[in-house]
């Protein structure tokens, strides 16, 4: 392979497509599958049974795979690393290995920007269209849905749950779980209102609507927000505004807000 620099070193048994590009003085393992159009640029590491998809870039420094921070991990063969397609990964970034009790993959979906400094730790699902910016942390488990844009140096506690299309504040605490849609900031990070201009991006004027409308009664009526999301459950027929309370009324950390004063 004409792509592979010499001074790379690429174990027996790694998959590589014809087309895969791999820089000076990185390392690939003998599990990792690298499909077509991946680049993997100087210095960066891939470990473990990883699997990277078409046309996402690696750059340099950054480390995929590696065992993960948990102080119960014992050496797990079957523990796997999935990142999508047309992915960008920047420098120094750190995607770990999963655990078996966590589910046994650690999974990013297509076309994320991962920028430096970032951290994805074990057991974590990320899904399409995902930004995190310089410096934001994810802790085990943490789950960060579709179109959700994370702020530098944002640090996300274990297991919580960031809904669709949030924006979360540069250099916010998460500590509980985000719904859909949700703009929130802070440390410790709290809802602070929609995600206006993420909507006007993907939806159309009346699910916008639907959503203000929703939100003003769950997040500013006064009443408890778990009984208002079990009420438009049972009688709204906007499929955002139900994503938006099935969040909600599924939640078991919480939802942190700003009560009426």
């Amino acid at each position: 392979m004409t792509n592979i620099h010499p001074n790379a070193i690429i174990e027996d048994g790694a998959t590589l497509a014809d087309d895969v590009k791999v820089g000076a003085f990185t390392f690939v393992s003998k599990k990792s599958v690298l499909k077509s159009g991946v680049e993997i640029m100087q210095g960066a590491q891939v470990y473990g049974n990883t699997t990277v998809g078409e046309n996402t870039k690696i750059y340099p420094y950054a480390v995929v795979g590696m065992p993960p921070q948990d102080s119960g991990y014992t050496h797990e063969d079957d523990v796997k690393v999935i990142i999508g397609k047309n992915c960008k990964i920047r420098e120094f970034v750190t995607i770990n290995a999963s655990t078996k009790h966590g589910g046994g993959v650690t999974r990013v979906g297509d076309d994320c920007f991962i920028m430096i400094y970032c951290h994805i730790g074990h057991d974590c699902q990320v899904g399409n269209s995902v930004t995190m910016a310089n410096s934001a942390g994810l802790a085990g488990h943490v789950q960060i849905g579709s179109f959700t844009v994370i702020g530098g140096t944002t640090s996300i506690h274990q297991f919580v749950k960031i809904g669709e299309g949030c924006m979360i504040g540069g250099a916010s605490a998460i500590a509980q779980d985000i719904p859909p849609f949700c703009l929130a900031e802070g440390n410790r990070a709290v809802v602070k209102g929609l995600n206006a201009i993420g909507l006007k991006r993907r939806f159309e004027k009346d699910d916008i609507r639907a959503l203000q409308g929703a939100f003003r009664k769950l997040f500013r009526s006064g009443k408890p927000i778990q009984d208002v999301a079990e009420e438009f459950l049972k009688n709204e027929k906007n499929e955002k505004v139900l994503q938006l309370c099935s969040f909600i009324k599924e939640t078991t950390r919480g939802i942190p807000y700003e009560r009426e004063k």
